[in-house]
């Protein structure tokens, strides 16, 4: 072991570099296993230490190889004695890879011992032990492989082609023919294709499974082309041995082989044909599910023009095979994902809607109480990649017909649920901008279809915020389109769902609180009603009142001063609601600017809605009085001085003095940061020398900075 660890030697390492105690300690080494008489154990310690030789020869390593080479040739078992070789090679190839002369040695001596297999002795002996040859055979794979492997690497083709005819005239040679495909270079094998299946056909079924033959010769033409002339006579060839094999494993091989030799939708289609023809009595499949699920995997590898592939007559027969639901459902994924990858454009064509719809609707169906979150996004992303994959370009209503359908196979999915809404929505978007100037009635019905179908599918929904945003959303489409009635009704059940807003939400598989996202959507929902018009039967801002009163009756929590911001924005709202002209509006919508056209008393309306407003701000301040929460009183006092400085006309003396009475509150009790206050206060003095803000230099005057000390 000492020597062992010591012999990682240099490169440039020569016996020379040794001392004499070193080399003599390898020499002993080296004379304590030549006096060990077992053949085996003599062979494998010295081939262990084999580098170690470069302490006393520059000539060791070369001079050993041969010699334990033919030590090999005293041991009597062909399977013992073939895995001796394997390890030879592999030490071999590590201390010594240009020495390639051994390596042939073993394998030519290999082949000379080869009869041993079929010998009496080894026959006995599987008799006794009960072990079929098919099976012994096998057990010589990996180390004929190992061997072949070593000879094959960056061998000339001259030394491939006589391994070739070595095993060619060696009789009943399945085993080393298989080895010899499995180990040597694909562009090599290719080239030779029909020799092998000439050799194929001549081995013995008894001994190495012909089918495994096939599938190792259908491997490397995966990875190579064999000539384009042979192509078709190679399918026929290997075809008329193929398909009299019994064995219902033999279909997997015989695909291997048939799609990489001459792949079009004849070959395939008959290809898939016989594996259904070979896999169905007795219900085979059920114990090849693997095999046929590589099977698939290869056909959308090569054919990913999904139009020719599901007008393969076989292949959806063949998908129905798969009986196991999990099984069935990880190929139906695997089917998805090549879809998606490939598929450069949206397609309208039946035979591939069809097909994916069935795959779909499979893999939907497979979801339960019990299906991980995880598993659920993943089948609802594939589903959602085949929905947006969809178009019927300007035939609307089919497109829409496609919705509907896709709604009622995937109603247990919540995110392509979502994702139809937002396709709906788009596909009402890209109506009115295609049917731009032709307000047709036909035109007209098929959006209010497309709102419909949105009205009807967002309750269907879980998720809280999911629900508002998409009434949000489609509210906001229908008023784009000129629908006002569906778009108030859809603002209406927003403003009707904020009470069930839980004060807790899962996000993420986490609990977060909701009070930020519900400030966010109503943000949302006040910059979206600046230009929704009032109904004639509903009074002035209807809308606004009914948020108002919903937004007063939530339970906000008591550290939370979400409502005072909730409220400051909806002063932005009101302050935009005055202007004589709006600053955003809806094409072809009359907002309330153009029907109320500046009336008094709709402005009266709006100052006295702003009143009530901030009435509930200042209330919320006077309730942090406390001394634990005087630092949120100032940081709020400071955001509403800052509102009314951006939206109110402080020419009012009413609004002039509040801001006044803000200032002071914020600086009150030493909490404001004193440089946003100078900061503050400069911009005023600034914009005070603009003449229509004048009046701010007298404000200036009015807002003292308190020092904390």
């Amino acid at each position: 072991t000492d020597i062992h660890s010591r012999s990682c030697l240099c490169n440039n390492f020569s016996p020379e570099s040794a001392n004499d105690t070193a080399k003599e300690t390898c020499l002993n080494w080296f004379f304590k296993i030549a006096s060990i008489r077992e053949l085996i154990p003599r062979f494998y310690v010295e081939a262990a230490i084999l580098k170690c030789n470069k302490f006393l020869s520059k000539m060791g390593i070369s001079e050993c190889l041969p010699r334990l080479t033919s030590m090999i040739r005293g041991i009597g078992d062909p399977l013992v004695a073939v895995y001796a070789r394997a390890y030879l090679c592999r030490v071999g190839m590590e201390v010594a890879p240009q020495l390639k002369e051994s390596l042939n040695e073993n394998f030519f001596d290999f082949l000379l011992t080869f009869k041993q297999i079929h010998g009496d002795t080894v026959q006995n002996q599987l008799v006794v032990q009960c072990v079929e040859i098919p099976l012994y055979l096998t057990l010589y794979s990996p180390a004929i492989d190992w061997i072949l492997q070593c000879i094959a690497y960056h061998a000339p083709e001259v030394l491939l082609t006589e391994m070739m005819e070595r095993c060619k005239n060696l009789g009943n040679n399945a085993l080393l023919l298989n080895s010899v495909m499995s180990a040597f270079k694909a562009e090599f094998i290719a080239a030779r294709s029909m020799d092998f299946i000439g050799m194929i056909k001549e081995c013995d079924e008894s001994g190495f499974p012909k089918h495994l033959l096939f599938r190792s010769l259908g491997l490397n033409l995966a990875l190579a082309d064999p000539p384009e002339n042979d192509r078709l006579q190679i399918l026929n060839e290997a075809w008329k041995v193929i398909t009299k094999l019994k064995n219902p494993q033999v279909s997997y091989c015989l695909f291997c082989f048939a799609i990489h030799s001459v792949f079009n939708k004849r070959e395939v289609n008959t290809v898939l044909a016989d594996v259904i023809k070979h896999m169905t009595p007795d219900r085979a499949f059920e114990d090849a599910y693997p095999q046929l699920q590589s099977i698939i995997q290869k056909v959308i590898t090569y054919i990913y023009d999904f139009s020719l592939l599901f007008s393969v007559e076989k292949f959806l027969p063949f998908l129905d095979m798969f009986q196991k639901e999990s099984v069935r459902v990880e190929v139906c994924k695997c089917i998805m994902e090549s879809f998606i990858k490939h598929q450069q454009e949206s397609t309208k064509d039946p035979v591939i809607l069809n097909a994916l719809l069935h795959i779909c609707k499979t893999m939907h169906d497979s979801v339960n109480a019990l299906t991980l979150e995880d598993e659920k996004r993943m089948l609802a992303a594939l589903i959602n990649g085949f929905i947006k994959m969809v178009s019927f370009g300007r035939d609307f209503e089919q497109q829409l017909s496609f919705y509907v359908e896709a709604r009622s196979m995937f109603c247990n999915l919540e995110p392509v649920l979502v994702q139809l809404i937002h396709s709906v929505n788009q596909l009402a978007m890209e109506t009115r901008k295609v049917m731009k100037g032709n307000h047709s009635r036909k035109t007209a019905a098929f959006v209010r279809a497309c709102v419909a179908f949105c009205f009807i599918t967002i309750p269907s929904l879980s998720g809280i915020f999911a629900r508002l945003n998409l009434y949000l959303h489609s509210g906001q489409v229908a008023l784009a389109n000129q629908c006002l009635s569906q778009a108030d009704a859809f603002f209406k059940a927003a403003v009707s769902l904020v009470p069930e807003v839980p004060k807790m939400i899962n996000v993420d598989g986490k609990m977060r609180p909701s009070d930020a996202f519900l400030l966010e959507f109503l943000c949302n929902f006040f910059s979206t009603l600046l230009v929704v018009p009032d109904h004639p039967e509903q009074g002035v801002l209807f809308l606004v009142r009914g948020l108002l009163n919903v937004i007063q009756d939530y339970t906000w929590e008591d550290n939370s001063d979400d409502k005072v911001r909730i409220y400051t924005n909806v002063l932005h709202l009101l302050s935009a609601m005055t202007q004589e002209v709006y600053i955003y509006h809806v094409d072809k919508v009359d907002s309330n600017d153009t029907l109320y056209g500046g009336d008094s008393k709709f402005l009266a309306e709006i100052n006295k809605l702003c009143e009530t407003v901030i009435a509930q701000i200042l209330d919320h301040l006077k309730t942090l009085g406390k001394e634990e929460t005087l630092k949120r009183q100032s940081q709020l006092a400071l955001y509403f001085f800052n509102t009314i400085l951006a939206h109110g006309d402080l020419r009012n003396n009413k609004l002039n003095q509040l801001s006044v009475n803000l200032w002071n509150l914020a600086q009150k009790h030493g909490f404001a940061d004193t440089s946003t206050m100078v900061t503050t206060l400069e911009y005023i003095k600034k914009r005070s020398k603009q003449p229509e803000l004048s009046h701010f230099a007298d404000l200036a005057l009015r807002l003292p900075l308190q020092s904390r000390t």
